[in-house]
Order: C-alpha cells, then sequence, then structure tokens
C-alpha cells in the first residue's frame, strides 16, 4: 500500500506536464520546440541523478533516501511561486528540475521493491499494479490542475491575447501565469509532508540481494556492461518512455492544430491513460497463468508499431464518445493500451540475475527515463519544420527498437562482435 501511494505521486508529477505544455505556450509566449523543454527540464534530471542517486541510496538507505527525495520535490513545486510572480519560464523549468530530481531518487528506490519482492514471473503483475496507481493519477492530475488553471471564458481570451498590445497582453499573461500559485503551493506542502511519512513508516529496508547458487556465476562479472540485457534495456526504456510520453503530451497540442478548443482537448490525456489502465488490468488477470510477461511485452511493443503507422498515415474525422476529431488523435489514445505492458516486460528480463549488481542496475534503468527529456524535443522541432502529424513519425524507430528488445535483446547474455 506504501509502494502504491508513491507510485501515485510519480504519476501525479508526472502526467501533470500534459496540460503545462499547452498552457505555459500560451502564457509565456512559446514555440512547439520552446514548450517541450518542459518535459526536458523535467526528464533530464533522470540523466543526471540517476547514478549518484544509487550511492545516495547506499549510504542513507532506501526510507531515508525516499524522503530526501519528497523534499527535494518539494523544494522544485515551491519554485513555481516565485516563477509565476515574475513569469519566468526559465525558472519554471529549473523547478522542474527539481522535481525531477526527487523524482529520480524515489525511482531508483521504489522499482526495485516492486520487482524483487515476490516471484519473478510475476514481477510484471506487480508492476502492472503499480502501474494502475501511476496511471490513475495522471488521469486525475492534469483534469484537477486544468480545473484550477482554465476557466470557462479561456478559450476566447487565448484569442484575445493575440490582438492586444503589448502593454495589455503583459498584464494578461502575468495574471494567466499566476493561477499555477495555489495548486503547486499545495502541492510542495504535501509532498513535504509524505517525506515525514515515509521516512516512519513501516516499509522494510533491501540491504542485499541473496548469494545463491543460481547468480554465484553472475557475481563473478565485475562490470556492469557485462551484462548486455541490461545495456539494451536501458536503451529499450528510454524509446519507451520518450513514445509514451509523447503520446500522452503531445496529444493537446495536436487536437488543438486540428481545431479543438483546450477545454475540450484537456480530457484527451486522461483517456490515453485509462487505455493504459485497461491494457495493466489484463495483465494483472492473464500473467502469468494465460500468458507469460514476455509474450505481453512482444504483443505491445509489436502493436505500438502498428498503430503508430496508423497515426502518420490516416486521414479523416471521426465522431466518437462526443468528439468529432481526426481518426489519428484516437490511435494516439489506442496507444496507450500497446505502451501499458512494456515498462513492466522490460523490468524484469533487464535486471535478471544482477546480484550484487541490482541496485546500480535499477539506476541505469531509471536514466533511460531521460528519453522522456529528449524525443519530446524531436517530436517539436519536426512539427515546427513540418507538421504535427508527420512529427509522429519519431516513434517508428522507437516501437522498432521495442520490437528487437522483446524478441531477441533480452536474450543476449555476452557481447560477440
Amino acid at each position: 500500500m506504501i509502494i502504491c501511494i508513491v507510485f501515485f505521486v510519480f504519476g501525479f508529477a508526472t502526467w501533470i506536464n500534459a496540460i503545462l505544455i499547452p498552457y505555459f505556450k500560451i502564457a509565456c509566449q512559446l514555440t512547439n520546440f520552446q514548450s517541450y523543454l518542459v518535459t526536458f527540464a523535467f526528464y533530464i534530471s533522470y540523466l543526471v541523478i540517476s547514478i549518484p542517486s544509487s550511492y545516495l541510496l547506499k549510504r542513507t538507505g532506501f526510507k531515508k533516501g525516499m524522503m530526501i527525495g519528497f523534499w527535494i520535490m518539494s523544494i522544485g513545486a515551491f519554485i513555481f511561486i516565485p516563477a509565476a510572480m515574475i513569469r519566468s519560464y526559465y525558472l519554471f523549468l529549473t523547478g522542474l528540475f527539481i522535481i525531477g530530481i526527487g523524482l529520480a531518487i524515489l525511482q531508483t528506490a521504489a522499482n526495485p521493491y516492486v520487482t524483487i519482492l515476490g516471484a519473478k514471473d510475476r514481477a510484471a503483475q506487480r508492476i502492472s499494479m503499480m502501474g494502475i496507481c501511476n496511471k490513475t493519477a495522471g488521469i486525475i492530475a492534469p483534469l484537477l490542475l486544468a480545473a484550477v488553471i482554465i476557466k470557462p471564458g479561456d478559450s476566447q481570451l487565448f484569442k484575445d491575447i493575440q490582438l492586444m498590445d503589448d502593454s495589455h497582453k503583459k498584464l494578461a499573461l502575468d495574471m494567466l501565469i499566476k493561477r499555477v500559485i495555489p495548486p503547486y503551493a499545495f502541492v510542495g506542502s504535501i509532498l513535504a509532508l509524505l517525506g515525514i511519512l515515509i521516512r516512519y513508516s513501516p516499509l522494510p529496508e533491501i540491504d542485499k540481494v541473496g548469494d545463491n547458487e543460481e547468480l554465484r556465476d553472475e557475481f563473478n562479472k565485475t562490470r556492469i556492461y557485462h551484462f548486455p540485457h541490461l545495456v539494451l534495456g536501458v536503451f529499450a526504456i528510454f524509446f519507451h518512455v520518450g513514445s509514451q510520453v509523447i503520446a500522452i503530451d503531445t496529444i493537446i497540442p495536436y487536437a488543438q492544430s486540428m481545431g479543438m478548443p483546450l477545454a475540450e482537448a484537456k480530457v484527451l490525456p486522461s483517456y490515453t491513460l485509462f487505455a493504459t489502465i485497461c491494457g495493466y488490468l489484463m495483465g494483472i488477470c492473464l500473467i502469468p497463468w494465460a500468458i507469460s510477461q514476455k509474450n505481453a511485452l512482444r504483443i505491445c511493443t509489436v502493436l505500438g508499431s502498428v498503430f503508430s503507422i496508423f497515426v502518420v498515415i490516416c486521414r479523416g474525422q471521426i465522431n466518437l464518445i462526443g468528439h468529432y476529431a481526426h481518426i489519428s488523435l484516437w490511435f494516439i489514445v489506442l496507444l496507450g493500451f500497446a505502451n501499458s505492458m512494456i515498462w513492466a516486460g522490460i523490468w524484469p528480463l533487464a535486471l535478471n540475475n544482477l546480484g550484487k549488481h541490482l541496485k546500480i542496475g535499477a539506476s541505469l534503468l531509471i536514466m533511460g527515463l531521460c528519453g522522456n527529456a529528449i524525443l519530446p524535443l524531436f517530436y517539436g522541432y519536426f512539427a515546427d519544420q513540418f507538421s504535427l502529424q508527420q512529427a509522429y513519425m519519431v516513434l517508428l524507430p522507437c516501437y522498432g527498437y521495442l520490437v528487437f528488445y522483446a524478441f531477441y535483446g533480452h536474450r543476449i547474455k555476452k557481447w560477440t562482435f
């Protein structure tokens, strides 16, 4: 239950960016590329802090380390207050970077709990349960923030801002950006409180992995790069999380480019995350008795490849669940289902038989989350150069690599050239 709460916090802090990207684009007058610096600032912290976080956890223990992670996130949330007062986009990015640092520490600590505390062939099932907590928070977070910072008459205001003179535009934009102060002051306070609670929780410490016979050969490997299935797994995480965040964080601007107002488009990330939860529920019900976690990974990577192709090539409009929208939007929503079992499938395969290298292996996989920082920038660049729909071609090589890892890459035990 405690780890479920932690994963809920992961989801709340992560998927709230889906509404921040279009909101900052308007309030700070940004290009597509500049707006996706939100994801870059947030996730590049994983590249910077993942390895140091493993040493922090080794020094402080998992519970104290998680407390520090929560407190760092709290500081990042409070930075939004001065950033909003002076409408400084770069100060907002600093706050997001600091939140990302705290989250990277939490992720490094929490994921090994889920992976190793239980039967190996049920790891994907447990990760799916955590994923439901994560994605449920992801459904709630953007809708909750949107309800606080977006008012009923804002669609007209967003149009009028472009016609205002400089002095009136500055006043309107200053008023707009200050709406983020109350929710982030509240979030910062909650995160600080959670840090204290996790420190004194009954959560057990993970001191070491048992040196059983099955792992003795693995202990003799002295360098982490001697595990090809782990190294290739880091790249699999990189491409998976990058493609996932593109599907969720770009769907609102893409829908707006098709003429859908922000007040209507704000629900689309929630649809995508709901599709992911449906995939998690299927995984919980079917793994391992009906389908292995490895085959679930293979099915999802192939589905992701197919849906990505349809996103790029589909044309025309369709009326579905009250939205008259471009067909490709619904294939982006379906990518949520395809993404559901990929994370859960990669982790146990990549961490398999690491022995004493488990902590550093987990840190490297968390480092792969920097894909969330880098791949959306490629999408934003191609969106500015071509079109928002054509920019989704960046997903095709991502899912191509994931198919490779699911069918072959995870079985490589020795580098051969």
